[in-house]
């Protein structure tokens, strides 16, 4: 929460409203609409600014990365504007944000206020659904719903698509967000594919997805804790691969405390396999990288757990941050290598 808040105007200098977040004052904007965006926009290059330290070790930096993210985030979060029943933002020269807000908050049935860079992020979220993402494995785009990470990576996809099948009768996609991978397994001919997630948002989505692919009749969403019930030949997980603490819904997808997600899903795997069935672990090892997990803590976890490797298909990643020498995990990054890992019971 901030220390206070503050009516402004579009009076408001960009070097004012730093102070102020500075000082954790929050900003009720009560001026143009675009003149907001002016000063969030001037906010954020001022944030990027300064001298920086250099880093002890990769995981010290990726520390720093991550803290400075959530320093700018927070700073920038703190001007704010208000939002009316409609919803509709009741500023001048306000865009039409009706839909966006409705599928980021829901329902506004009183006035309240929001934070412009998280709306920002929310009408962005709208249109990555209207326009959907288009994926080479299933020759067809996914529509992400707000809070539900997306494959802006295509290397982790590719590998489920090509991977050879142990069965086409049955596979669980464990944690599917957005049902990419189950979609994948159901366009490969697996006759049956149950989909979890824990979130509802990413049921919703997933199950949007299915129907748009036209393949809702072989795949389908559920609400549970990690395994659907019953077993299966082919059981997929895609966990988040950097064991540090989330701070957003959206963090989830990427980082996972103590790699509890992965852990988990090794250690409860051959309780959900039928006999001679496969685990795919879909896993970057960028976490290695950062220093953050070892590989033998990876290979101890799988023979912990009474698996076995029967095979490791491998991919470089090809997104721009792995060949872009400005960004501050770039050494790391660039020796990533993406796996999936045929596990089965020993």
């Amino acid at each position: 929460m901030p220390s206070r808040i503050e009516a402004v105007t579009d009076s408001l200098t960009a070097d004012e409203a730093h102070r102020m977040a500075s000082q954790g004052i929050a900003m009720l904007w009560q001026g143009d609409f675009h003149n907001a965006r002016q000063i969030l926009n001037a906010m954020d290059r001022r944030l990027g600014t300064g001298k920086k330290k250099a880093a002890d070790s990769p995981a010290d930096e990726f520390y720093r990365h991550r803290q400075a993210r959530s320093h700018r985030a927070r700073m920038l979060g703190l001007l704010l504007i208000p939002l009316d029943p409609g919803p509709v933002v009741p500023l001048r020269r306000s865009p039409d944000i009706q839909q966006a807000a409705e599928e980021a908050y829901g329902d506004i049935g009183e006035p309240s206020v929001v934070s412009l860079h998280e709306l920002v992020g929310a009408i962005g979220a709208h249109q990555w659904r209207k326009n959907g993402v288009y994926v080479e494995a299933l020759q067809g785009r996914i529509h992400p719903h707000y809070g539900t990470f997306f494959p802006t990576r295509s290397e982790y996809v590719d590998l489920v698509a090509a991977a050879p099948l142990p069965s086409d009768t049955l596979a669980f996609d464990v944690g599917t967000g957005t049902g990419v991978l189950a979609a994948v397994l159901a366009r490969r001919g697996v006759k049956r594919v149950v989909a979890t997630d824990n979130e509802p948002r990413a049921i919703a989505c997933a199950t949007e997805n299915f129907r748009h692919l036209g393949v809702e009749d072989r795949a389908e969403a559920v609400l549970a804790d990690m395994f659907p019930a019953g077993r299966a030949p082919l059981i997929v997980c895609n966990p988040p691969w950097i064991p540090a603490t989330p701070h957003s819904s959206l963090d989830n997808a990427v980082y996972d405390p103590g790699s509890r997600m992965l852990f988990r899903f090794l250690n409860e795997l051959s309780g959900h396999l039928e006999p001679r069935g496969e685990g795919w672990l879909v896993l970057s090892d960028l976490a290695e990288h950062l220093g953050l997990r070892t590989r033998d803590q990876l290979l101890g976890a799988i023979d912990s757990a009474g698996l076995k490797v029967l095979e490791r298909l491998d991919t470089r990643p090809t997104h721009p941050k792995a060949s872009d020498r400005n960004d501050p995990l770039f050494a790391a990054r660039a020796a990533e290598v993406t796996s999936l890992w045929r596990l089965a019971v020993r």
